[in-house]
């Protein structure tokens, strides 16, 4: 496996930082004409995944209201291994960062029966006042909420 920087101290001990995963089944409008899933694909499971974390976490309600919203500001995603039609899935997501006002997110998704790791992405999420589209600090009770769920996983 090439070396992808946020995949620390190697891919077992990465995985093992994650404390939630949800199933994904590969759907056929997912896949091309040789049975493999599609690269857009891949975001919709970690869209997904995030929403299902976030519900897990009991935070939806907090990052997404009347005034302030959660907006995803980048996404990356670390092609391992092909991906095909009826394969089981497991895709583990977790928050890796803390910030003021954003938090970036780790995706992993892995063979569900072998554990082998497909793909891992990273991205950010950055939450903001609808009124004025600004940056605004994440609520206390919502970094404390994070905090107990990933405590020292943290960076």
């Amino acid at each position: 496996m090439r070396q992808i920087p946020y995949i620390v101290p190697d891919a077992q001990g990465w995985l093992e930082k994650f404390n939630f995963s949800v199933p994904i089944k590969v759907r056929y409008f997912e896949t091309d004409m040789l049975g493999h899933v599609n690269n857009v694909s891949y975001f919709i499971y970690f869209e997904q995944g995030r929403v299902d974390y976030l519900d897990h976490l009991q935070l939806a309600e907090d990052l997404f209201n009347e005034e302030n919203v959660c907006v995803v500001a980048d996404m990356h995603c670390h092609y391992l291994s092909q991906i095909f039609i009826k394969e089981p899935l497991k895709l583990g997501v977790r928050i890796a960062k803390l910030g003021r006002s954003s938090f970036d997110l780790e995706y992993s998704l892995v063979e569900a029966a072998s554990g082998q790791l497909k793909a891992a992405a990273r991205g950010t999420m950055v939450y903001i006042s609808k009124k004025t589209g600004a940056s605004i600090p994440i609520p206390d009770a919502v970094r404390e909420q994070i905090i107990s769920a990933e405590g020292a996983n943290l960076a």
